[in-house]
């Protein structure tokens, strides 16, 4: 009997710890193949109990490419259940060949509109990287070119506050971690050294955006106003300066207020983990 009771305890220990691990429900997303591609790839995702859709669940890349490619490029990879970018400094940056292995910055290619998206990102020292989101794939005027990501859509700041050249640039810090990149600096500043893991989030809402760093809410704007409009004009991004990217980001999400999420290779190494998104209505 004592045995018994003993298998018994431990099949229902079993499968608690199971259900623990077992997502709250699934959902199916499109995502685009190739560059301005239709959202036509079917996949399956996991939904926690929080109704955060799973988009990076530290095994697999699918709905992921490289911006502007049809393909995940080399140089990120999945290390230790983390997204790892191999940057410049680092042995793997090259073939066996002695050849750059190719790099880029990666989407998830499916448009969100109102969301609020969580990622944790550990920077390396001296390390700069960006979390993008409304982001378009867009050209120059005659479609010959492929234009930079950040053009087009605003960048949450990751960065090594204490050892990057980029943290005593801009004004008022504001291309400091978390910041909106070089137009709104993040306070407080609280972002955790090189070789910590710190926490993003991102809310989106009709227009109203909030930048969250480890659990604090360090400053939040309101895209299409006036104030978005002054914020581009005093910017590296502003009418005179660039014009195309003063047009982009001005109706930043294009004509439905939509786009990517995505994550930025700046040539350093970065790495990020627990990547998910709640759609808002």
């Amino acid at each position: 009997m004592k045995k018994i009771l003993l298998i018994a305890i431990a099949a229902m220990s079993f499968g608690w710890a199971n259900a623990a691990q077992k997502p709250e429900n699934t959902i199916v997303l499109g995502t685009s193949q190739g560059f301005q591609g239709p959202e036509i790839e079917k996949n399956t995702y996991n939904v926690d109990k929080k109704g955060y859709i799973v988009l990076f669940d530290g095994t697999s890349l699918k709905g992921w490419r490289g911006y502007g490619k049809n393909h995940v490029p080399v140089r990120w990879e999945i290390e230790d259940g983390t997204l790892h970018f191999i940057g410049h400094n680092n042995p793997k940056y090259k073939d066996e060949k002695g050849n750059k292995r190719e790099g880029g910055d990666l989407i998830f290619a499916h448009n969100f509109k109102n969301f609020i998206f969580e990622i944790e990102w550990k920077i390396s020292k001296g390390g700069n990287s960006g979390i993008f989101y409304l982001a378009q794939e867009t050209t120059n005027a005659d479609r010959s070119k492929l234009e930079p990501i950040y053009i087009s859509c605003p960048e949450y700041q990751v960065l090594d506050n204490e050892n990057h050249p980029d943290a005593k640039l801009g004004k008022d810090n504001n291309r400091k971690a978390a910041s909106l990149y070089d137009m709104i600096p993040a306070k407080p500043q609280n972002a955790k050294p090189y070789g910590n893991w710190n926490k993003a989030k991102i809310v989106v809402q009709d227009g109203k955006v909030t930048h969250y760093q480890n659990g604090t809410e360090v400053l939040t704007y309101n895209l299409w106003t006036p104030e978005w409009i002054k914020l581009l004009q005093d910017s590296k991004f502003s009418e005179k300066k660039w014009p195309h990217a003063y047009q982009l980001l001005s109706n930043c999400g294009g004509k439905n207020h939509e786009g990517f999420v995505g994550i930025q290779d700046h040539g350093d190494d970065v790495w990020y983990r627990n990547i998910k998104i709640k759609v808002l209505e």
